[in-house]
């Protein structure tokens, strides 16, 4: 076992990131050492990174970033029961008190007090980390480390995706990054009969149709709710994943939504704005569901199983496979719009 380790490092409370070389961390009771294998980018690493106005008020620097992971058991700590050294693992990266009222009635995905790892203390972006057994995951040898550093978005979309029935459904997905993109797959798996992708990019419409999409749709240049009524025979669309956050986006989403449809909304608005309650919701008598994480650990059995199936392609979201010291090449790739999910190895 080495003494010291490669880490990606917010030294500061500035912009940007460091690459160094800290102690490998000792596991206490109750927690798992994993060396990490593959650790995946995420959206709020970015934040992180560019030390904006979310990061500012949340990040306590230093701080060892990274919640996406797969690894292998390297160690543990007097008490662990559940794996042993070489287990292949992942894990949920937000940490539950387990002691309110939302963790005591089945609901510890919505945490009062959660602590997120990588955000509120180091992460993954490192050759080794220290998760709590209790959030450890165990992998199936069949799931490739690649994939498995995805758990965290992919169990954001599952979790979305079955808020409600899918099957035999038709579905629109607004805003295709990443959790997106796997909404799509993850609706096709579970047998949506048409899913119809909502996306200004270029390259992430392509990608859409990659990942499952029936129809793509740039709603800056095409009248997306005619075409979409055409395709629904005037009545619009069964459910609505909405991923994207921004208020156009979800003023659409709910335009295409038939009466009395279903409505899941995990992209979050950087702002208040303005929505036809009478309209939009009231009148339509829509479902309307706000979705927060996964739910511990029942998405994480259904990842699993739709994983386990080989159904779930998500080859196509992963654009970039970088070394961890290419850290910054990563931020510049996901700043660009070229890359969708990058994952890295420790060197």
């Amino acid at each position: 076992m080495p003494t010291t380790m490669q880490a990606v490092v917010k030294a500061k409370p500035a912009h940007g990131i460091e690459l160094r070389e800290v102690p490998v961390p000792t596991p206490g009771p109750g927690e798992v050492l994993v060396r990490v294998q593959a650790a995946s980018v995420c959206g709020t690493d970015l934040h992180i990174f560019n030390w904006d106005h979310w990061a500012k008020s949340r990040i306590h620097p230093p701080l060892i970033p990274g919640h996406e992971f797969s690894g292998a058991v390297a160690g543990v700590g007097r008490g662990v029961s559940t794996v042993r050294e070489g287990d292949l693992v992942s894990a949920e990266m937000h940490v539950a008190c387990g002691k309110c009222l939302q963790c005591r009635t089945g609901q510890a995905h919505i945490c009062q007090h959660v602590r997120i790892l990588g955000v509120d203390s180091d992460g993954a972006f490192a050759g080794y980390a220290i998760i709590p057994e209790t959030n450890i995951w165990k992998l199936s040898p069949s799931i490739p480390h690649d994939y498995a550093s995805l758990l965290d978005p992919l169990g954001n979309a599952v979790h979305t995706v079955l808020a409600g029935p899918i099957a035999a459904t038709t579905v629109a997905v607004t805003g295709c990054g990443a959790i997106g993109l796997f909404s799509i797959a993850v609706a096709k798996a579970c047998g949506a009969s048409r899913v119809f992708a909502i996306e200004v990019n270029a390259h992430r419409r392509k990608v859409a149709s990659e990942m499952g999409a029936d129809q793509a749709f740039d709603p800056a240049t095409e009248n997306v709710e005619k075409k979409i009524l055409e395709a629904t025979g005037g009545t619009g669309v069964d459910v609505l994943l909405e991923m994207s956050g921004h208020p156009e986006a979800m003023r659409l989403g709910f335009a295409i939504l038939r009466t009395g449809g279903r409505a899941s909304l995990l992209g979050i608005p950087s702002r208040p704005f303005e929505l036809d309650f009478a309209k939009d919701i009231i009148f339509k008598g829509a479902i309307v569901q706000g979705i927060n994480g996964r739910k511990m650990f029942e998405t994480w059995f259904q990842m699993e199983a739709l994983l386990s199936t080989g159904k779930l392609n998500l080859e196509p979201a992963i654009t970039h496979r970088l070394k961890l010291s290419e850290f910054n090449q990563a931020m510049k790739l996901l700043q660009s719009g070229e890359a969708i999910k990058v994952v890295m190895r420790p060197d």
